[in-house]
């Protein structure tokens, strides 16, 4: 197992649910099969009912986690933006365009981010930007092959979206809810609730 060597950073700000996420199949059963994607997680926000909506459930304004800033989780340079992919309905997906909007941070010759799923037009950097920890890439979305408005994040050996093999991510400060525990470094599993201290 490969794991990252760049220090992380949550790749937003409040708390976010691990809706997939870890080293089983089980927790992660979207993403473990494919190779640049074996380690990703799927972000979500929840309500104080573990809902992600208010109202109705077909409209992506209703969804907390819809339009919240994401932010780069380590310095690096800009290597690929998609802005131009229509949101999906909730429910609906798009297969074709399957990262949606996305952006690719270098951090380092063989550790890439992959921050996927944004709103259309909402991205806010260009290929060949320099980027801080921290700084506001984008706004979460629902494009591409994406149901609901999440944010799809894993680290990768490769500058292609669709090729390497993923990298295993251990995050610093992290505050986990439902243990109530500080992390110093932390690779957070399904049905975890974290957030940035």
């Amino acid at each position: 197992m490969k794991r990252n060597e760049t220090a992380l950073k949550l790749p937003f700000s409040g708390e976010w649910f691990v809706n997939w996420g870890g080293d089983s199949k089980d927790n992660n059963k979207y993403h473990h099969e494919v190779s640049n994607q074996k380690y990703a997680y799927d972000f979500i926000v929840l309500d104080e009912n573990n809902v992600s909506h208010k109202g109705d459930d077909s409209q992506n304004d209703n969804y907390y986690a819809f339009s919240k800033e994401i932010l780069a989780p380590a310095d690096g340079v800009i290597i690929k933006v998609i802005d131009d992919i229509d949101d999906n309905r909730p429910g609906e997906t798009n297969e074709k365009d399957i990262a949606g909007n996305a952006v690719l941070i270098q951090h380092k010759e063989d550790e890439i981010s992959l921050l996927a799923h944004l709103k259309k037009d909402s991205i806010k950097v260009k290929v060949g930007d320099s980027v801080k920890t921290g700084q506001v890439i984008g706004l979460c979305g629902n494009s591409g092959n994406s149901t609901e408005p999440h944010l799809h994040y894993h680290l990768q050996d490769s500058e292609d979206i669709y090729s390497g093999e993923g990298i295993k991510c251990f995050f610093q400060n992290v505050y986990v809810k439902n243990t109530n525990k500080q992390e110093n470094e932390y690779s957070p599993v399904m049905d975890d609730i974290i957030s940035q201290n």
